[in-house]
C-alpha cells in the first residue's frame, strides 16, 4: 500500500502542471469523502485519487497504457494498477471498473471538473456556496465544459446505484474539503 506521501510524491515526478495536480487533489478530496460515507479505507482511495492520471501530462496520447507500466517501474501493487487504470474504460482502456471504489473513480473523474468550471462562473468563484442545482443546471447544457462526458458521468451513477443528486452533493462536499488547497475558496 502507498502512503499519502509516496503517492504524492509519484504525482509530483511525473506531473508538473498546475491544473493536473489541482485536479488530482480534487479527485483524491471526493475520493476521500466517498469512503468515508461508505466506510471504506480513506487513504487507500485517496492515494488513487491522487495518481489516477499519473501518465496523462507526460503521455496524454498512451493515457491509462503508460501508468501500467510506471506503477509498475514503481513497484506499485497490481490491485493499485487495476484501479487507476480502470477510470478510462470504454475511453482509452478496456479495464472495467469491478471495486466501489473504482466506480467511484470512474463516476466523480469527470463530475470534478465540471464542477471546477462551474465554481470559476460564480461571482463568488467559491466551491462553499455551491448548491447542486447549480451543478444539475450546467450539466443540463451540453455546451458548457463541453469535454465533461455527461453520459460517462450518469452511466457510472447506475453503476454505484447511487442518483446523480447524491452523487454531485458529495463530490461538492469532497471538494469543500480540499476548497483552499483547490483554489475554489472564493476571492
Amino acid at each position: 500500500m502507498l502512503t499519502r506521501q509516496e503517492a504524492f510524491n509519484l504525482l509530483k515526478k511525473y506531473n508538473q502542471s498546475d491544473n493536473l495536480i489541482k485536479h488530482a487533489l480534487a479527485v483524491e478530496a471526493v475520493m476521500r469523502y466517498f469512503a468515508r460515507q461508505l466506510g471504506e479505507d480513506e487513504e487507500y482511495w485517496g492515494n488513487i485519487g491522487l495518481i489516477h492520471d499519473l501518465d496523462y501530462e507526460l503521455y496524454p496520447e498512451e493515457h491509462c497504457h503508460k501508468t501500467r507500466e510506471l506503477l509498475q517501474q514503481e513497484g506499485v501493487s497490481e490491485d493499485i494498477i487495476h484501479a487507476v487504470i480502470s477510470h478510462g474504460w470504454n475511453i482509452c482502456t478496456d479495464v472495467e471498473p469491478t471495486r466501489k471504489m473504482e466506480k467511484v473513480l470512474y463516476t466523480i473523474d469527470e463530475l470534478t471538473g465540471l464542477i471546477t468550471a462551474t465554481v470559476y462562473m460564480r461571482p463568488s468563484r467559491s466551491i462553499l456556496d455551491l448548491e447542486v442545482k447549480s451543478v444539475k443546471k450546467k450539466f443540463k447544457t451540453p455546451s458548457f465544459a463541453a469535454g465533461v462526458n455527461r453520459e460517462l458521468i450518469t452511466g457510472g451513477c447506475a453503476m454505484l446505484d447511487m442518483d446523480l443528486d447524491t452523487v454531485m452533493k458529495w463530490t461538492i462536499e469532497g471538494m469543500r474539503e480540499a476548497a483552499s488547497e483547490l483554489g475554489l475558496a472564493g476571492e
